[in-house]
């Protein structure tokens, strides 16, 4: 049976019900289509989560609200490649003008997904600007990024992943989940040299 990915526990907060644990190994699928990017704190813990250590996956530990900007530098060096960068609200939020060099950038295999439970998960959880309604994926299509959908329903699950993969983007999805904590890894390097170098020989097959 295919677990629910509707949490039981949910705060009053926040409306949705999404288990991330669940939703965003769903949405993103087969993560060897990609070289990911991932922002810090619950969006590393997701993409760690789908591999440890995965060599294809570059986890920051730390630089607020570079995810997207990294994302798009790699995607700029290596146009054959797909990137994805998976980030949280609180850290878009932090750099949400990057969306609009997105944009300009004209980059067609770059795809943003934007898990959103409306918290600053790592400093004491407290809410950030889309628990009040501010809404990215509105956002990203203001700046003029065609491709964007937001995802709040399991029924809606097979049309992200499918959007993720196009690459005639760029692409932004909108992941509303509900505030469980991000799995906890059992085990993860924060040398940003090691994984730089793991990263660049899966990328360039040398270091």
């Amino acid at each position: 049976m295919t677990p629910s990915a509707t949490s039981p526990e949910t705060n009053p907060r926040n409306n949705q019900r999404l288990d991330r644990a669940i939703v965003v190994p769903r949405v993103i699928g087969d993560h060897r289509d990609f070289l990911i990017v991932s922002g810090l704190a619950g969006a590393a813990k997701d993409v760690h989560a789908l591999e440890e250590g995965a060599d294809n996956a570059y986890l920051l530990g730390g630089a607020m609200g570079a995810a997207v900007p990294m994302g798009l530098g790699l995607a700029l060096a290596q146009p054959d490649r797909h990137v994805l960068v998976v980030t949280g609200d609180g850290e878009l939020l932090m750099n949400v003008g990057a969306l609009a060099t997105v944009m300009v950038a004209g980059v067609s295999r770059f795809s943003i997904l934007c898990v959103d439970n409306e918290r600053y998960g790592e400093t004491g959880n407290q809410i950030t600007h889309t628990a009040m309604g501010v809404d990215l994926a509105m956002v990203a299509r203001g700046f003029g990024i065609r491709h964007t959908m937001a995802a709040s329903a399991e029924d809606e699950f097979d049309a992200a992943k499918a959007l993720l993969r196009r690459t005639d983007g760029p692409v932004f999805v909108h992941l509303k989940i509900s505030d469980t904590p991000p799995p906890k890894p059992s085990s993860r390097s924060f040398d940003a040299v090691e994984r730089k170098l793991m990263f660049r020989k899966a990328l360039l097959g040398h270091v």
